[in-house]
């Protein structure tokens, strides 16, 4: 059996490269999907796609069009929903791709720190598993396959 999972959360460090990594290590049979990684083109793919926009404001709409257009797909196709919270980005979009595979009854891990714990207590709640470590979260899905 083979699991698709979707790595929900910020797209500045290498998270998702060092989670593939131990998956890969654990020979756990993962497949890894998740938002653009590439900062710059998830930013500019209205622009890219549709042409240039009338302002800052009409950039982004097309932007988050396409980008939650992907998200959509991806997460649907997903067996199992990763969310990572940390604590040097703002995390709206980890929220909302979490809230939302909550919402597909998508089966969904949220890491978190425990500096978090208060402000996702609710999220986290509705969650089937919530832990503070990557090396945790694999360690669920590893769990799967015993």
């Amino acid at each position: 059996m083979q699991l698709t999972v979707y790595l929900a959360g910020q797209i500045h460090d290498n998270w998702r490269e060092e989670i593939k990594d131990k998956a890969k290590s654990k020979k756990l049979p993962l497949t890894f999907v998740g938002p653009q990684p590439n900062h710059d083109k998830s930013d500019n793919i209205g622009e890219q796609i549709l042409g240039e926009q009338p302002g800052n404001l009409y950039k982004d709409d097309a932007a988050s069009d396409i980008n939650n257009f992907r998200t959509q797909v991806l997460m649907q196709k997903s067996d199992v929903v990763i969310a990572l919270f940390g604590e040097k980005y703002k995390q709206w979009n980890t929220a909302m791709d979490a809230s939302a595979a909550i919402t597909m009854n998508k089966p969904t891990i949220i890491v978190r720190p425990t500096s978090l714990i208060h402000p996702l207590k609710e999220l986290s709640n509705k969650a089937n598993v919530t832990v503070e470590t990557v090396d945790q979260a694999l360690d669920v899905l590893s769990y799967i396959f015993e």
